[in-house]
């Protein structure tokens, strides 16, 4: 498992002012990236009901009690292990080039290093499931918290110690590389 990057200074990404290109567009490159997302767990879903269907037929509809697993646990395992993937980016995001980066204070460690790499599994399903639960409880109103700050961040980005940016070429500017 590879080791986090630790960083023991504020990286450029993290100030809005001083480098807005990791923060330009970011808005709108969420939503995009997310209607990719939708389309590619869509599929995967319905790719997955459809065997599960088929099973069914031969486990004499015993294979059909599982219908709800797809449904409930792909757009979960879809985002979470993406983003606490190597790339830290869903495919939607990464075809339009912004991932995520942890907040999170580096582990085990004092002062204000931030981790700066990718996101744990943790971070990734907080992110997840707060992304999910606050959509479904407003009706998406509450995305409208990044409108509000510098770094265009949502509560789920908050409560999961995350920021989305554009995925630039480090030019010496305190941003980890992809791999």
């Amino acid at each position: 498992m590879a080791k986090p990057i630790i960083l023991a200074h504020q990286p450029a990404w993290g100030d809005p002012w001083s480098h807005p290109e990791y923060y330009a567009g970011i808005t709108g490159k969420r939503v995009i990236a997310y209607l990719i997302d939708l389309v590619v767990v869509s599929t995967l879903m319905v790719l997955a009901w459809a065997g599960l269907a088929v099973l069914g037929l031969f486990t004499f509809g015993l294979a059909w009690h599982l219908l709800w697993l797809p449904g409930t646990l792909g757009p979960l395992a879809y985002h979470s292990l993406l983003i606490a993937g190597r790339r830290s980016a869903t495919l939607g995001m990464r075809a339009m080039g912004i991932r995520v980066l942890s907040l999170a204070p580096a582990p085990l460690r004092q002062g204000p290093q931030l981790q700066g790499g990718r996101p744990t599994l943790f971070q990734a399903i907080i992110l997840t499931v707060a992304f999910f639960a606050s959509v479904l409880a407003t009706g998406s109103l509450i995305l409208l918290v990044a409108l509000f700050n510098t770094r265009r961040r949502t509560m789920h980005d908050w409560l999961a110690q995350v920021v989305v940016v554009n995925d630039v070429a480090d030019g010496g500017g305190g941003m980890p590389p992809n791999g």
